[in-house]
């Protein structure tokens, strides 16, 4: 198939190019699109291929069977849509689009059925709430949700390039006595050595852009419009790996050893029935890890767990991909060989 990635460069983009080859995804074409033309610019299966400055003429023109947005909401504000419109599918990874109720917002191993022969748009999720997803389906399979609170603990690859080099830079100053503060942080405040818990900017209520992304939507792809969730994101000194402190109240009684199994048996999903994970052990990877299962006492309807999963991978690029997976498993495509 014929595949253009918007973005290519970036460290999204770059993560999508590398689990296409991972996976053995079949692309005949690729087109690698930036804000500007470049030579220099990237390698799929052992072959340079040049950047091209994106606009919705040059991607028509070139006609891909689909395209990655890897880029700004202004771009997919500008482009989205009008290549939608020449039947190109498009497989977006900025907010714009994701509770637009035209749209699916899909994990693969939560909600396939929500795609439509007609959806030509592919949002994909906030990156908190597809690991958050992955690990609360089988228990709202199990049990049911009745409500959800989380306190996040997010990689600063959350906030792109920027948001590593910013890590890279005040770690660097600390190693040499200085402040740690670097120069124009991509962060309300320090970084390395520190924990901030404020990510996007505060609406009236006190909630954060990032607290209400996660519930709305936690709720629209769960399905469950009038589940409570209430959210904590908070930035951590860590690369690429978001952590997450769930409570859950199902809404029927159940036991651990029901949840465990489901957890055990879910797509996606890796349970530790003992010990702990860390974000470092999950780097890489494109697994959801879910640790320290336990009930509140001797609740049946009261949970905890931790939960583990790679931001760049299966918070963006990877679950990008799965949802190319799956169109092209429902033939969407057509015949695509390798």
């Amino acid at each position: 198939m014929k595949l253009g990635v918007i973005g290519a460069t970036g460290v999204v983009g770059s993560t999508i190019l590398t689990v296409l080859e991972e996976r053995g995804v079949p692309v005949t074409q690729l087109f690698a699109y930036g804000s500007r033309d470049r030579i220099d610019g990237v390698r799929f299966g052992g072959v340079a291929y040049p950047v091209k400055r994106a606009t919705v003429e040059k991607i028509i023109e070139d006609a891909p069977d689909a395209v990655f947005f890897a880029s700004s909401d202004d771009a997919s504000k500008e482009m989205t849509e009008a290549l939608a419109a020449h039947g190109i599918v498009v497989i977006d990874n900025s907010s714009t689009f994701r509770l637009d109720p035209r749209m699916p917002l899909v994990i693969p191993e939560v909600n396939p059925h929500a795609i439509e022969a007609h959806h030509k748009i592919f949002p994909v999720g906030n990156c908190t709430a597809i690991i958050l997803c992955v690990a609360l389906k089988p228990i709202a399979e199990a049990a049911g949700l009745r409500s959800v609170r989380v306190a996040t603990y997010q990689a600063v690859s959350g906030a792109g390039r920027a948001g590593l080099e910013a890590l890279a830079e005040e770690e660097a100053l600390l190693a040499t006595g200085g402040s740690g503060a670097a120069p124009n942080t991509t962060f309300a405040a320090q970084i390395a050595r520190n924990v901030i818990p404020q990510i996007g900017g505060f609406d009236g209520t006190g909630d954060t852009g990032e607290e209400e992304k996660v519930a709305a939507e936690t709720r629209k792809t769960l399905e469950l419009p009038d589940l409570h969730i209430a959210a904590t994101t908070v930035r951590v000194p860590v690369r690429t790996a978001h952590s997450e402190a769930v409570f859950v109240e199902t809404a029927r009684p159940t036991s651990l050893a029901a949840l465990a199994a489901a957890l055990a048996a879910a797509p996606g999903v890796v349970y530790h029935a003992a010990g702990i994970v860390t974000p470092i052990d999950v780097e890489g990877t494109d697994l959801v890890h879910v640790a320290r299962l336990r009930a509140e006492g001797s609740s049946t309807t009261h949970f905890q767990l931790w939960v583990v999963g790679d931001q760049l991978r299966k918070g963006a690029a990877t679950n990008g991909v799965q949802i190319l997976e799956t169109l092209i498993s429902q033939g969407r495509f057509g015949a695509v060989h390798a």
